[in-house]
């Protein structure tokens, strides 16, 4: 806990020094102070409202007793299970199965599946899923992801507006033409680092408490391998790169070209052996 409370911190105070970085590059002084009040918004906006901020992306439709009383009931073992207070529950209108954990904190934390998860797993591996999203709220994961998932998107923004400072600058003294190119080239690799960075070890412990809180290992290993054949079947209709750290597998794994130097996710076939070692020390394989 201490260390993802550390990893947090450390994260916003990156957003903020490359909003003020690229601030001071593309509009001088003015720019900077212009780069430390949006990343400290945005900072702001993440830690209140992560939750709310990923699942409207998604156009998320909220899970009650009523409307699915399955799911719903679903959940709230597990989460019993797992000693947390039953988190709010959406579904995602996506064709892929996939899944995701948002929130702050325990107390306020949301899981999500896509429609495609629902329709295309059984009972046991959709309780390995879950269970396994449960992991990651357990382990505050939760709030470091997402905001991972912001300074990935506000790297996005800084490239997306890179091409009008650069057509300006010629009426823009202040522009700095290298830094501008520096911005470029060095924002997305930095966005990368730090997806995959805080994904692969957190993927591995969530499996393993999903195997927990489940009550067996194959629930989850079952559900992998199908996560892992659609997910290069069934392309998300809404692929966001800044998010794609938060599923349960990669929702783009098509785009994963290199795999194991700019993967966000650990190797599916090496997440499914150590559930495999896991069930046959319990003889349940």
């Amino acid at each position: 806990m201490f260390m993802n409370t550390l990893k947090t911190g450390f994260l916003m105070l990156m957003l903020i020094v490359l909003f003020v970085i690229a601030g001071q590059a593309l509009g001088g002084p003015r720019g900077a102070l212009l780069g430390l009040l949006l990343a400290g918004g945005m900072s702001f906006y993440s830690y209140w409202f992560s939750d709310k901020m990923v699942i409207n992306a998604y156009h998320g439709r909220e899970v009650t007793l009523q409307n699915n009383p399955e799911l719903y009931k679903m959940v709230q073992r597990l989460a019993n299970n797992a000693q947390l207070p039953m988190p709010k529950v959406y579904v995602i209108p996506e064709r892929q199965p996939n899944a995701f954990a948002t929130g702050r904190n325990p107390e306020n934390a949301a899981v999500a599946c896509t429609a495609g998860l629902l329709e295309l797993m059984d009972s046991n591996e959709l309780s390995g899923v879950i269970a396994h999203e449960l992991g990651h709220i357990k382990h505050r994961d939760i709030l470091i992801s997402t905001i991972a998932a912001t300074f990935a998107g506000a790297i996005s923004y800084i490239i997306t507006i890179l091409p009008y400072f650069q057509n300006n600058s010629r009426n823009n003294r202040r522009n700095n033409p290298a830094g501008t190119i520096l911005i470029a080239l060095l924002a997305p690799m930095a966005a990368s680092i730090i997806q995959m960075s805080i994904s692969r070890k957190r993927e591995y412990m969530a499996d393993r408490a999903g195997a927990e809180f489940s009550g067996n290992p194959l629930y989850l290993r079952n559900a992998l391998k199908k996560l892992e054949y659609y997910s290069h079947n069934i392309s998300m209709s809404k692929e966001n790169p800044a998010t794609a750290h938060m599923f349960i597998v990669n929702p783009l794994s098509h785009f994963d070209k290199l795999k194991n130097l700019f993967s966000t996710h650990p190797s599916t076939q090496d997440r499914i052996q150590k559930l495999e070692k896991m069930a046959k020390e319990r003889h349940l394989l």
